[in-house]
């Protein structure tokens, strides 16, 4: 699309000379002599850039400026006047105009200032743009669900994002979209202008998070090779969201229960306070009053995280959003993987519906981009669906009795039987990472490795 510009200008040769530069640029070009004409064009869409002269025959570049600036706010304007004084400069800037411009001026120069006004224009507007498309992707609209329980979370969604609370804690168990909602409240408050910014508490070693969230000065440790600010400095106006705050390590509970109590911070090395304005949501699907009773988790910041408290809640517990779900996931990868995939038949949302789903949305997720990506016709029926209760079972647990099958055992079904424990030790634990690592004899990593392998993460 061609950049269009409007020339006000009342002196012929000035606008035939700004007219040949435009057009040798490929611009589409307007141009005006007076002010109630230049008016005239504001209906006639939307003009990228507008050189107005101060002086006009009809009216000043100031009256049509405040004229344009209340139908259109993204044209750029730039002024130019023979007779120029720092009130008028001042005021055409207060109006909105991006550069004044002294006749007689320079041609290369004028074109310099257009150019670096219209970059500025079009960084505007893809940052507007871009903000469109997060509020359509992060709207209240974009969790899916008619269960009462949802429609009761979208009421408590709404007025956490209406308010200015400060601390949100998120609790459910793994795969109900914990990090959606905290995504969607931000998006819906006042601080979407602002950053959001998210980290996973069990994803790091306790120095690495603390330098993460607090940051560190040059010299605070071996590798601090220069000043990092944190995720809370770097999200200031914003939102912080810590998944996994169950499995934060003791030394820094006290650290972040401080911070949530005074919303300051040092910096790891540092001495300097530093007050920020953060709004914080945590998430776990740990059972945290056991941890707090097994000594693992304080008391106290449970407390300062549970301001408002949002459970989410499981897909098993959620009715007949499976099929609404289901749906709703078909159509989006159908059309991801251009497939004639229209429909779901009953048999497969019986077996939907009758799974007990330990990964919650997520596993549902996966699951029909597996029907959609192995489905042969345009129905998704019962075969195509992989779930996991309703996997072979390859092997007994009595060493004494296992036997390699006739035909061997090829990866697929290793990877069938890894998916199933798995699944087992989620069940088992509730959803609980720590716990689940425990039965399985892993480290925490291990398994959150093998579950994304899975796509049970």
């Amino acid at each position: 699309m061609s950049i269009r510009v409007l020339i006000v200008e009342d002196e012929h040769a000035i606008r035939w000379m700004l007219r040949q530069k435009f057009e040798e640029r490929g611009y589409e070009v307007a141009e005006v002599e007076t002010g109630a004409a230049a008016l005239g064009t504001l209906g006639d869409g939307a003009f990228d850039l507008a050189l107005l002269d101060y002086r006009l025959p009809d009216m000043t570049g100031l009256e049509v400026l405040r004229r344009l600036r209340q139908v259109d706010q993204d044209t750029v304007v730039i002024m130019m006047t023979a007779y120029s004084t720092i009130e008028v400069a001042v005021e055409a800037i207060k109006l909105g105009a991006a550069h004044f411009v002294t006749k007689p001026f320079q041609m290369a120069d004028l074109l310099l200032t257009v150019d670096q006004a219209l970059e500025t224009t079009k960084l505007r507007r893809e940052v507007r743009e871009l903000r469109r498309q997060m509020s359509r992707e992060f709207g209240i609209d974009s969790i899916i669900g008619r269960h009462p329980s949802m429609l009761a979370l979208f009421e408590t969604i709404r007025q956490v994002a209406r308010t200015g609370v400060s601390t949100v804690f998120l609790r459910g168990e793994t795969g109900t979209g914990k990090d959606l909602v905290a995504r969607v409240i931000h998006h819906n408050s006042e601080r979407a202008g602002n950053s959001f910014v998210n980290i996973t508490c069990t994803a790091l070693s306790e120095t690495l998070l603390e330098s993460e969230l607090f940051g560190h000065e040059r010299g605070a440790f071996t590798d601090a090779k220069m000043q990092k600010k944190g995720l809370f400095e770097i999200a200031d106006g914003g939102t912080v969201f810590l998944d996994e705050v169950g499995d934060m390590p003791p030394a820094l509970q006290a650290k972040l229960l401080r911070f949530l109590e005074e919303r300051r911070f040092r910096r790891v090395g540092g001495t300097k306070e530093i007050a920020v304005d953060v709004r914080v949501m945590a998430a776990t699907n740990r059972d945290l009053e056991d941890a707090i009773a097994r000594g693992q988790f304080r008391r106290d910041l449970l407390y300062r995280l549970n301001v408002v408290s949002i459970y989410l809640p499981p897909l098993r517990a959620r009715g007949d959003d499976v099929r609404l779900l289901a749906d709703h996931f078909a159509a989006r990868f159908a059309t991801e993987f251009k497939k004639p995939i229209v429909r779901i038949s009953e048999a497969a949302y019986e077996r939907l519906r009758n799974y007990s789903w330990p990964g919650n949305v997520r596993e549902l997720r996966n699951v029909i981009e597996r029907a959609v990506l192995l489905s042969k016709g345009d129905t998704i029926e019962a075969d195509d669906l992989v779930l996991g209760r309703d996997e072979p079972h390859p092997w007994a647990w009595d060493l004494e009795r296992m036997v390699l099958p006739p035909e061997g055992f090829d990866l697929e079904k290793l990877r069938q039987l890894e998916l199933r424990l798995l699944q087992q030790a989620l069940e088992r634990t509730h959803g609980n990472q720590t716990q689940a690592a425990r039965l399985l004899n892993l480290s925490r990593d291990r398994l959150r490795y093998r579950l994304q392998k899975h796509g049970l993460l």
